[in-house]
């Protein structure tokens, strides 16, 4: 799924090393305060890494790998930008562009709420389907034409070289994952900003074949995307990380209630450790389903809430 390091540029090899940190951080329920302070760095550093203000070093890459038990994951994201960076320095220069790409991530003077985020997990006993529904709001001043989202998954997140090996086999495909996505009744285009082999960014565009439909300020609309991952790629749990304001926050899975599934969750913030969640998931049964959903109301900015299962009728499934 990755490009060969020989293939890739400093800046692409700079922004995959950012993006393997940062999933490797989500996957271990860490702040960005907390990697640092366990890596011994100035609390800012990680985010000035992730945002591409800093760019790798050895010592991030070797202390990250360590601190996160990534199984060299982020340490070989280091040795592909180190390649790349060497082979750049080996080139003649070359003018620089007229006009820089922005790195900010939607448009200048632009500033999303979201209203209601809306997460349903829907396990069919062999597969996993994500739907998410946003009610987003512009606040700034200028149109939203794209939205970022994010995939990612951990088979073994409890054995990161065993993951590693896994998905370097058996990659997460765009074709397995049927992503789909839609904004007023029409189909949002997509176009991939990172394609890793258990990590995706994705920018889903507000406009499509037929037309634009940029959200404008002082606007709300709902978007919903939804998308696939069979179980042999998805472990037993799901996080939601507060990325932007929200107001409210909902997760919702449904099992098969044969499987007798139990479910229990941790939150994060960006200044304390993975703790039980405030409230309890609520149970609810409806005929062959068992439902579980968790509602908080204005989360912390930067939260991170992680809800995590396990199948007592089918112990040999449980992810060790």
């Amino acid at each position: 799924m990755d490009a060969h390091s020989e293939e890739i540029t400093v800046e692409q090899a700079a922004e995959g090393f950012a993006a393997e940190v940062a999933r490797w951080r989500e996957v271990r329920g860490m702040s960005k305060r907390a990697l640092a302070r366990a890596m011994g760095f100035d609390p800012s550093y990680v985010s000035h890494v992730e945002s591409g203000r800093h760019k790798p070093s050895e010592e991030f890459a070797r202390l990250a790998d360590e601190a996160l038990n990534a199984g060299k994951a982020i340490w070989r994201r280091w040795g592909d930008y180190e390649q790349a960076r060497v082979r750049a320095t080996n080139r003649p220069a070359v003018p620089a562009p007229t006009s820089s790409r922005t790195e900010q991530p939607y448009a200048t003077g632009s500033a999303l709420v979201v209203e209601h985020d809306a997460a349903l997990l829907q396990y069919d006993g062999s597969a996993y389907r994500l739907t998410m529904r946003r009610l987003l709001r512009n606040t700034g001043t200028k149109p939203i034409t794209r939205y970022l989202i994010r995939i990612s998954v951990d088979r073994y997140p409890g054995n990161p070289e065993r993951s590693n090996t896994h998905y370097r086999a058996h990659p997460l495909t765009w074709d397995e994952l049927d992503l789909t996505a839609t904004c007023r009744g029409e189909t949002m285009r997509r176009q991939a900003k990172h394609d890793r082999d258990a990590f995706k960014e994705v920018w889903l565009l507000f406009d499509n074949e037929r037309g634009r439909f940029p959200l404008y300020p002082g606007e709300s609309v709902w978007i919903e995307y939804a998308y696939t991952v069979g179980d042999d790629k998805w472990g037993n749990w799901f996080q939601r990380a507060v990325r932007l304001p929200t107001e409210q926050l909902e997760v919702q899975l449904a099992f098969p209630a044969h499987l007798d599934p139990v479910v229990w969750g941790t939150e994060t913030s960006m200044t304390a450790e993975a703790s039980p969640l405030r409230t309890p998931p609520i149970r609810s049964d409806a005929g062959e389903l068992r439902q579980f959903t968790w509602i908080t109301a204005t989360p912390a900015l930067h939260a991170r809430y992680r809800l995590e299962w396990r199948f007592r009728a089918r112990p040999e499934q449980d992810i060790n």
